[in-house]
């Protein structure tokens, strides 16, 4: 009878131990569950009685949220377009009220996203600026670094995001670029094929946080949707927000066109979290009505 119940406690254990690492792996999802390069990712941990939900993933933090269901916290993050493939880790670090803690990192493969590449030719002054330029063109380094030092505390945006024009988009992202056969960039947004004159809408509510005209950029509008998230539209023809103004999704933004470094009239739109750029028509493509 004892070496029974002794088999029977030993069974039992082993079990729970199984049922509590299958809970644990469970716990926390991503998606897209397959994570390419350049790929925005919704991250749900199960953990709704926990006071606090902290993470932090390829040196970036992760500011979680409770989800609107009140079951799940969620954060909106991602991986940057330039960032090396292979194994990463997930750190996430629950919290409960009495401040005990549980450790739910695991690992993360990052997948390379296969971008083409294309040979444009723009004027002379976009590849080769003059100094008068190169000083301005530091100026608004500067200043971008700065608008993107810092960022609302809470997430303002809510649901899906939208796309910002009703024009064409192309699958520009993360495409390689020679500019007049000698400097090379990776696209970082999202080309909408949008007539001078187009309206611009925002994708999502968030503040103003840049509305200006930019050396490269041209018409520029830049929105902080909190957390470090940020959408930027550029070349516009015509601004018609202001920095400091509390815009809601749909709003009127400014006027599609072809300012800055352009071949052409169109709307470049780029989603940046953390410093990294995420592929825009995959954030457009993602289902968030359960997360906020």
């Amino acid at each position: 009878m004892v070496s029974m119940s002794v088999g029977a406690f030993v069974a039992g254990a082993l079990c729970a131990a199984a049922a509590g690492a299958q809970m644990q792996a469970s716990e926390v999802a991503l998606t897209p569950a397959i994570v390419l390069a350049g790929s925005p990712e919704l991250i749900r941990v199960e953990a709704h009685r926990a006071a606090e939900v902290d993470g932090e993933w390829l040196g970036r933090k992760i500011e979680f949220f409770r989800a609107r269901d009140g079951h799940a916290w969620v954060a909106l993050g991602g991986v940057d377009v330039e960032a090396p493939v292979g194994s990463s880790i997930l750190h996430i670090t629950v919290k409960s009220a009495s401040g005990e803690t549980r450790d739910l990192s695991e690992p993360v493969e990052i997948r390379a996203a296969h971008y083409r590449t294309e040979t444009l030719n723009v004027e002379p002054k976009f590849v080769e600026p003059g100094p008068d330029e190169v000083k301005r063109i530091e100026a608004e380094v500067a200043l971008k670094d700065k608008v993107f030092g810092t960022s609302l505390a809470e997430a303002a945006w809510s649901r899906d995001f939208i796309a910002p024009v009703g024009a064409r988009p192309t699958d520009s992202f993360g495409v390689r670029r020679t500019f007049n056969g000698k400097l090379a960039s990776v696209h970082k947004g999202m080309d909408f094929r949008a007539a001078s004159g187009t309206p611009v809408h925002a994708a999502n509510s968030g503040v103003v946080v840049l509305a200006a005209p930019l050396y490269y950029e041209g018409n520029c509008v830049v929105i902080d949707h909190g957390l470090g998230l940020f959408t930027i539209s550029m070349h516009l023809s015509r601004i018609d927000v202001h920095e400091g103004e509390r815009v809601v999704k749909g709003q009127r933004l400014g006027l599609s066109g072809a300012t800055g470094r352009v071949t052409g009239p169109h709307l470049h739109w780029a989603v940046r979290w953390q410093g990294a750029y995420l592929d825009p028509a995959k954030l457009l493509k993602m289902d968030l009505e359960s997360a906020r």
